[in-house]
């Protein structure tokens, strides 16, 4: 019988991840199956449960399950702490376990596809919610020069650097990113979700390197677009994270790690 995963979210409709992950198994020869479940609000212990006791062996876990997932874990990953938030489980020895593979998937996407290394780098990171938890233990182990959070709430951001402890991490609200400029421009909100840009000008970008989009799937979205009239040498958005930290989460469940370049190539949109 083939072992068994799953994603979990709600909603599921949209989800990549059984295309992902059956891609994946085709090509490393793995004996599995990869289904998405829509998660109820009020159950979602009682739906991993029950993935779990039918033989499950893993799960992703998407919006709006990441915070009930880390805390349902009994061991949990460094990264998955930090974030307070877990984006794939693990059951084995009657144990659950959390990692969170979402910001080592952004990381590989840039420094690895992109070609664009973050040391030394003046690095800013538009937010400071649950993808950017996730993100800043890679980010730092990179060793950019600077790595800046501007937010509009300045306490949450704070909050967020003093648990980190990194002097290479500040935080600045938009107010305050006039006159400076960065070599890659990350913006982390969910502004382009709904075809809105986050409160900053092109300056920020007169001397980017590359302009990043979490977002996948949306096309030229007013991020990129102000991005690439401000001068940005390369627009991104996030279908290599999505495949990255795919990537990340089937090799920690088999052993084995997928080529991930022809999965990004099949589900690019085109920024446009």
């Amino acid at each position: 019988m083939s072992d068994r995963y799953a994603v979990i979210g709600r909603p599921i409709n949209h989800t990549k991840s059984p295309l992902i992950h059956g891609l994946f198994a085709e090509v490393t020869e793995q004996d599995l199956t990869y289904a998405a479940i829509e998660g109820a609000l009020e159950d979602f212990v009682g739906d991993v449960q029950r993935f779990r006791d039918s033989g499950g062996r893993g799960m992703n876990i998407t919006a709006p399950f990441k915070l009930q997932a880390y805390q349902l874990a009994d061991v949990r990953s460094e990264r998955a702490t930090l974030a307070k938030a877990s984006n794939a489980l693990k059951f084995e020895d009657g144990q659950i376990v959390a990692e969170n593979f979402d910001g080592i998937g952004l990381l590989r996407d840039i420094e690895h596809n992109l070609q664009v290394p973050l040391r030394g780098r003046r690095v800013l990171v538009l937010g400071a919610g649950g993808a950017v938890r996730g993100a800043l233990l890679p980010f730092l182990s990179a060793g950019p020069a600077r790595l800046v959070l501007a937010n509009r709430d300045l306490d949450k951001a704070r909050a967020l650097a003093a648990e980190v402890g990194d002097a290479c991490l500040q935080v600045c609200g938009y107010d305050q990113l006039p006159g400076q400029v960065f070599d890659v421009v990350i913006n982390a909100t969910s502004a382009s979700l709904t075809g809105e840009l986050p409160p900053l000008t092109g300056a920020v970008f007169s001397q980017a390197l590359l302009a990043y989009e979490l977002a996948y799937g949306k096309g030229l979205t007013p991020f990129l677009r102000l991005a690439r009239e401000a001068g940005a040498a390369h627009l991104a958005d996030g279908v290599g994270m999505l495949v990255e930290q795919a990537a990340e989460a089937f090799e920690w469940w088999r052993g084995v790690r997928p080529q991930t370049r022809p999965v990004i190539d099949r589900l690019t949109v085109p920024l446009e």
